[in-house]
C-alpha cells in the first residue's frame, strides 16, 4: 500500500524538484550575467563594460582581455552594471551635481546611450556624441565622499647603492621620495586642490689611506600646496630646503607663494607654469683650513622664483617627469639660482621599475673655491604607489 502511494506522489516529487532546480538556474545565470558588445561587422565580446569617455570604450573580454574600441566602432553595447553618464562640459562640484547625472544601467544602439534606472519612469537617452565619460556607479558616488589626508597618495619611492671596498673604499648611497594627492583623486572631475612633497638625497664618500677623504652630499625636500581657482589657474604656497656640500652650501631655505598655470593637460601628458616671490635664506658653511681662508656666512634674499613642470606618460607605462626654474634675487642681484631635473622611470614588474635621474643645480655666487655649478646622475629601483 506505501508502494502505490509513493508511485503516486513520484510526478509530484519530480515537479517540485525540477521547479526549484530551474529556479537555481536562474539566480545564478541572473549573478553570472555579463555585458555584450557588438562591433559594427557582427563581431561579439562577452565580459564586463569597465569605463568609457568620448572617444573610446574599456572593455575587459573573457577572451581577448582588456581592449579599448572607438565608440564608431560599436553596433551595439548592453550592460546590468550600473554606470553613471557625466555629459561633455558638466561641472560637478558636490553631490547636488551628482545627483542629476543620470545612473543606471546601459543598453547602447544607433550611437545613443539609453541609462535605465529603477527610479526613472522611462531611460534617459544620451547621444554617444554628448557622453564625456561613462564611471562605474559606485566609483562616481565614492568621488564625492571625504577621504582622509593619509589617502589618496600616488608617487613613488627611488632607492639606490653603490659600494667599493679595495685599498680605495667608496660609498654612494641615493634616495629619492616623490608623491602627490589630488582632491578629487580621478581624472574625470576637475581637481580642487594639491598636494606635492619631494625628498631627493645623494650621499658619496671615498676615502684611501694617508689622503684625506672626498664627500658630496645632496638633499632637497619640498612641500607645495594647490588651490585650483578653474581648471587651468590655480594659487601655490611653498617650502623648500636645500643643502649641496660640493658647494659650500649648508642649508637654503625657500618660502612663498604665486600663481600656476596649466598650460596643457592631456591624457598622456601635463605641462605647468608657476611663478612665486619668495624669502630665501643661504646659510654657507666656512672652511677656515682653505688658502685663503672662507668664512661662513648667511644672505637674506628676495626673489622671484619662475618654473615649469612636465610630465608625460610614453608607451608601455614609461614615465618622465622634468622640472626646471631660475630664481632673480632682486636685493643682491649676483645671489641669483636655477635648477633643472629629469626623471624617467621604467616599469619592471608590477609597481617596482628602474628609474634614471639628473640633477642640475646652479648657485651664482658661492664661497671662494667652490664651484658654481653642481650636476647629479642617478639610478635607482622604484617602488610606485598608487
Amino acid at each position: 500500500m506505501s508502494l502505490m502511494r509513493f508511485a503516486a506522489a513520484l510526478p509530484c516529487l519530480i515537479a517540485l524538484t525540477s521547479l526549484h532546480l530551474y529556479g537555481q538556474s536562474t539566480a545564478g545565470s541572473s549573478s553570472l550575467q555579463q555585458d555584450v558588445l557588438i562591433f559594427t561587422n557582427g563581431e561579439k565580446l562577452i565580459g564586463h563594460l569597465e569605463s568609457a569617455t568620448g572617444k573610446s570604450v574599456v572593455f575587459k573580454s573573457d577572451m581577448a582581455g582588456e581592449v579599448t574600441v572607438d565608440w564608431s566602432n560599436i553596433q551595439e553595447l548592453h550592460s546590468s552594471q550600473k554606470f553613471a553618464a557625466i555629459s561633455k562640459g558638466t561641472r560637478l562640484r558636490n553631490r547636488q551635481d551628482a545627483s542629476r547625472v543620470p545612473q543606471g544601467t546601459l543598453a547602447v544602439t544607433s550611437q545613443q546611450i539609453q541609462v535605465s534606472s529603477s527610479g526613472q519612469a522611462s531611460p534617459v537617452t544620451v547621444p554617444v556624441g554628448n557622453v564625456g565619460n561613462l564611471v562605474e556607479e559606485g566609483a562616481f558616488q565614492k568621488a564625492f565622499e571625504r577621504s582622509s589626508f593619509l589617502h589618496g597618495w600616488k608617487g613613488g619611492a627611488t632607492g639606490g647603492i653603490s659600494l667599493t671596498e679595495a685599498t680605495q673604499k667608496s660609498q654612494t648611497f641615493t634616495g629619492a621620495l616623490n608623491l602627490t594627492r589630488s582632491v578629487p583623486g580621478v581624472d574625470w572631475l576637475d581637481v580642487r586642490s594639491r598636494t606635492l612633497f619631494d625628498l631627493n638625497e645623494a650621499y658619496g664618500k671615498i676615502s684611501q689611506p694617508g689622503t684625506p677623504s672626498v664627500k658630496t652630499s645632496l638633499f632637497h625636500a619640498g612641500v607645495e600646496q594647490d588651490r585650483y581657482l578653474s581648471p587651468r589657474l590655480f594659487a601655490f604656497v611653498h617650502a623648500m630646503f636645500d643643502h649641496s656640500f660640493s658647494q659650500g652650501l649648508d642649508l637654503q631655505q625657500t618660502y612663498g607663494g604665486g600663481l600656476g598655470l596649466v598650460v596643457f593637460k592631456r591624457t598622456q601628458d601635463e605641462l605647468d607654469f608657476k611663478a612665486s616671490a619668495d624669502y630665501i635664506n643661504q646659510r654657507y658653511a666656512g672652511n677656515p683650513a682653505a688658502t685663503p681662508a672662507v668664512l661662513s656666512r648667511s644672505v637674506s634674499l628676495f626673489g622671484t622664483t619662475f618654473s615649469e613642470t612636465y610630465d608625460r606618460t610614453f608607451v608601455h607605462g614609461i614615465f618622465l617627469n622634468q622640472q626646471a626654474g631660475i630664481t632673480p634675487t632682486w636685493n643682491s642681484l649676483d645671489d641669483y639660482s636655477a635648477f633643472a631635473s629629469a626623471a624617467l622611470t621604467f616599469p619592471v614588474y608590477h609597481r617596482f621599475g628602474l628609474t634614471l635621474g639628473a640633477l642640475d643645480n646652479f648657485l651664482n655666487n658661492p664661497p671662494p673655491t667652490f664651484k658654481k655649478n653642481s650636476f647629479q646622475l642617478t639610478a635607482g629601483a622604484t617602488y610606485s604607489f598608487q
